[in-house]
């Protein structure tokens, strides 16, 4: 350690020689040497360091062609500048510089203070042309402004408040930079915009990258107001979660669960994910598995179930209802009926009930059976013979249900939770009901 520090300091040593060494005359030295000339170069010298500030105290002697400066200087760069000035003057031969640094506390604070008075007097003098500027700066911020809060424009070119608002935003951004432009142009300092606005770009930067979730959420905000993938009141599957939409805010997706609880999604991950729409189409399928014996006849039974589905009076002509053999089951053969209903006017899970409901009627009066699991227990003492098989519940003749224009009771009060919770909250919905559709 000890070693690389004196390694260090050598080479210090040897920089300034060499920066000494730099500063010295370099031209070729005459063998004539004279008193006059000397002087004449003492002269010289201390003409051109009296034009100069801060050299009052340094003297010049000058024997033989060779300089010699002493005294103080208020920095140490004044210091350095003695040598590039003695060394121009003609006849020079060498420059032996023992200016220091001087350490007077008022004689250094002198130049300081004449500096702030004199620019003092320079704000002073600057005030009218400064208030003239700052006078553009407000008539130009007013303008935008103004135009800002005009409704007709951005209303009408924007497809929801939420976009109207980022365009209010956009001009009063922009009449801004336009009024500091204006103002510093007056000011004679455009060139310090350019200065600004890297300092701007710079810290702008930094801000995104410290909060790139909330950007990226207020970006994808944006996209899903103008997109509109679902409607209020939509019933929609995001990442898994599935439940009725409340209100798009500029932050997430508010789903109303079919529990009756609030999930918040992010809306950066909502504009990424997959979502399915429940509700965008009135037309939806829904399906029942029947599962009957090995022994039935299958072609009777599709058919039967076929004729139940159909005439039930939610059930859509178009498209048709279909009944085909779905899988061989361990103890049955599972038959897949589909059909499809108008789910805005039927309620989904109320129609699939009834349908379960008429199928299992309709079977149990044609002798159909629909066996359940089968289970071999092992063991029985052989004096003990296995109990009896209870004998299935007979089955009442079904009556068809009129559910066509009927909603089921736990669907209409989650909508009209959701119809309460927006009124509370409309200001911040970014969702329109009769807004542009994706």
């Amino acid at each position: 350690m000890v070693r690389l520090i004196l390694v260090c300091l050598c080479l210090l040593i040897g920089q300034a020689a060499l920066s000494q060494e730099a500063d010295q005359p370099s031209g070729t030295i005459t063998i004539d040497d004279s008193a006059a000339r000397d002087a004449a170069i003492a002269v010289r010298i201390r003409e051109i360091l009296a034009q100069l500030e801060g050299y009052d105290d340094v003297t010049v002697s000058v024997s033989s062609g060779i300089v010699t400066l002493r005294g103080t200087t208020l920095d140490s760069a004044a210091v350095t500048r003695l040598n590039a000035l003695a060394g121009r003057v003609e006849g020079v031969v060498a420059i032996e510089n023992e200016v220091t640094e001087t350490a007077d506390v008022v004689r250094r604070l002198d130049p300081a203070v004449d500096r702030f008075v004199n620019r003092a007097r320079q704000f002073v003098a600057f005030l009218p042309l400064v208030g003239v500027a700052l006078a553009a700066f407000l008539a130009v911020v007013f303008i935008g402004f103004f135009i800002a809060r005009w409704r007709r424009p951005w209303d009408r070119l924007a497809p929801n408040a939420f976009i109207s608002d980022i365009y209010r935003q956009v001009i009063r951004l922009a009449f801004m930079v336009g009024g500091v432009v204006v103002a510093l142009d007056i000011l004679g300092a455009a060139a310090l915009l350019s200065t600004i606005l890297g300092a701007a770009g710079i810290i702008g930067l930094a801000i995104g990258f410290a909060v790139r979730d909330t950007v990226e959420n207020f970006i994808a905000s944006i996209m899903l107001s103008i997109r509109q993938p679902f409607r209020p009141n939509d019933t929609v599957e995001i990442e898994g979660d599935t439940g009725k939409v409340i209100r798009l805010t500029s932050r997430a997706t508010i789903l109303l669960s079919f529990d009756g609880n609030h999930i918040r999604i992010p809306n950066a991950t909502v504009f990424k994910s997959r979502i399915v729409n429940f509700s965008r189409n009135d037309e939806r399928r829904f399906v029942l598995d029947l599962g009957v014996a090995y022994d039935t006849d299958l072609a009777a039974a599709q058919a039967l179930a076929l004729e139940t589905v159909q005439a039930l009076p939610f059930v859509l002509t178009t498209p048709a209802p279909a009944v085909w053999l779905e899988e061989l089951g361990d103890s049955a053969v599972i038959l897949r009926v589909a059909a499809w209903i108008a789910q805005h006017e039927t309620s989904f899970v109320g129609a699939k009930g009834e349908a379960y409901r008429m199928c299992l009627a309709a079977f149990d009066a044609a002798g159909i059976e629909m066996p359940g699991p089968t289970y071999t227990v092992q063991g029985l003492p052989a004096d003990k013979p296995a109990p009896a098989p209870r004998p299935a519940p007979a089955i009442a003749p079904a009556e068809k249900v009129e559910v066509q224009e009927v909603k089921a009771a736990a669907e209409q009060e989650l909508e009209q939770i959701i119809e309460t919770e927006r009124a509370e909250t409309k200001a911040d919905d970014l969702l329109s009901p009769h807004g542009p559709e994706e």
